[in-house]
């Protein structure tokens, strides 16, 4: 009688399906960190302008300044008022620096147009929001997306003479 040895190892058919499971894992995975970056990303970026918002009011309050906030195609840049020539410029303090945005991040600013400005209307700088002396702001919404995914928003708002609201995902008006 021949006895056929016992074969010790792997078939390839064995192998190229631990490949193919091993490969569709890793591909999970990367995507659902992927995902998970941008979102952390979005929320420090959201944090930042928060932040710079908050202070820009404090500041415009104990310097006596009108300072304001231009959102552009990249980015955002603080300005500041000057009354002697009845325009805005940029803020020089390096706090205020201007600021890009991601590529993937959307900013949908919704701020009321009807009230009136400071400035003329040839002026360069024409800040989308003010940060009043007396306190006050425009009233606005800011909204924050990963690309068009409407279903992770974060919003910055004020009615103006309150203060300035950070809502995460899912909050409301007045639970922050």
């Amino acid at each position: 009688m021949i006895h056929r040895g016992i074969s010790k190892g792997f078939t390839m058919i064995e192998i190229l399906v631990v490949l193919v499971v091993v490969g569709l894992l890793a591909a999970l995975a990367v995507t659902n960190m992927g995902g998970a970056s941008q979102q952390r990303e979005l929320e420090n970026q959201v944090r930042e302008l928060f932040l710079l918002m908050q202070t820009a009011s404090e500041q415009a309050i104990l310097n006596n300044d009108e300072l304001g906030l231009l959102f552009t195609d990249e980015g955002y840049q603080f300005l500041v008022f000057d009354d002697e020539n009845d325009e805005w410029s940029e803020q020089g303090e390096r706090l205020f620096r201007p600021r890009n945005f991601p590529e993937w991040l959307t900013v949908t600013p919704l701020v009321e147009n009807e009230l009136p400005r400071l400035g003329g209307d040839e002026d360069a700088f024409r800040p989308d929001l003010m940060f009043f002396s007396s306190g006050e702001t425009t009233p606005f919404e800011l909204e924050f997306t990963v690309g068009s995914d409407s279903d992770y928003v974060h919003r910055i708002v004020s009615d103006g003479l309150s203060a300035i609201e950070w809502l995460p995902p899912g909050a409301q008006e007045g639970e922050s």
